[in-house]
């Protein structure tokens, strides 16, 4: 079964954009981009919240795991 982890490689902040980008077999730049895009147009707040929960619930990619 596919699991949702936090990217050690592919993070510039907290990892979940480059998470989601590896679960869903996309670039991770597109997964920032369109996170970029719903962030200004959501007015900044909304998003935010979202991502910090993410962060604090989404696990970090066990270390030496594929």
């Amino acid at each position: 079964m596919k699991r949702l982890y936090r990217s050690r490689e592919n993070r510039i902040v907290a990892g979940i954009c480059g998470g989601v980008g590896e679960y869903a077999g996309v670039d991770p730049t597109l997964v920032r981009l369109g996170v970029l895009l719903a962030t200004v147009f959501t007015a900044i707040f909304p998003l935010l919240v979202v991502y910090l929960i993410a962060w604090a619930i989404v696990p970090e990619r066990p270390q030496g795991s594929d």
